[in-house]
């Protein structure tokens, strides 16, 4: 129990970190370094290895890093970079929170609630109609680690889940002529209505099954 409370404490200052970090800190200066290393490629790309390992600490969407990757690489060879950067930096939080253990009270609630919710169904399809829908990455890498889902299944089905995302957003970044926080739109609603739809059909065979075995 007491290596658990441990966990735990580690767990909430994490996130107490996270939300600090993610009000103190502004990608705006790392907007102005990747403008100045966007024709080094190899410098750029340790740049994005780098910004992809403290993407989950600073909040950023996995969109914003993505619109780097398409900004420095083009669509072609952007979009590969991009996907595997943001199933890479999926898995911090994910382990994280596999880490710390469902324990009690509201995080054991929410362990819970994500087992039932990926016991109906199944681990990869979870995991993908989770990445369509238009939610934030990182709770829902979260999510999945609380619930005990796979590894394999987490990174495939998050790998297969983000690519309308991915797509958008390198071809977003190679569009544009000079980098700035300001109009970045990669997303449009068109998008997120589709990844909704996609995700709602995909979950609706569970759903009517979970739904008739209560009856």
């Amino acid at each position: 129990m007491a290596d658990v409370a441990r966990r735990q404490v580690a767990g909430l200052a994490l996130l107490a970190v996270v939300a600090a970090a993610s009000l103190l800190v502004a990608p705006d200066r790392l907007f102005g370094v990747a403008s100045d290393l966007a024709d080094r490629p190899v410098v750029f790309g340790v740049l994005l290895v780098g910004v992809y390992l403290v993407r989950p600490l600073f909040a950023w969407p996995t969109t914003l890093v993505a619109i780097l990757a398409g900004y420095a690489y083009g669509p072609v060879w952007g979009f590969p970079v991009a996907l595997s950067g943001t199933t890479a930096s999926a898995l911090l939080p994910f382990l994280a929170a596999r880490y710390v253990g469902a324990g009690s009270g509201l995080v054991a609630r929410l362990g819970d609630s994500g087992e039932r919710f990926f016991a109906a169904t199944g681990d990869l399809r979870g995991m993908v109609a989770s990445r369509l829908a238009p939610a934030p990455s990182d709770p829902v890498s979260a999510a999945a680690g609380l619930s005990g889902v796979s590894t394999g299944a987490f990174v495939v089905g998050t790998a297969v889940g983000e690519i309308p995302w991915t797509v958008a957003a390198v071809l977003a970044g190679g569009s544009l002529d000079s980098l700035s926080t300001a109009g970045l739109t990669a997303i449009s609603w068109e998008l997120l209505a589709a990844g909704a739809a996609v995700a709602v059909a995909l979950l609706a065979g569970p759903a009517y099954r979970a739904a008739s075995a209560r009856r």
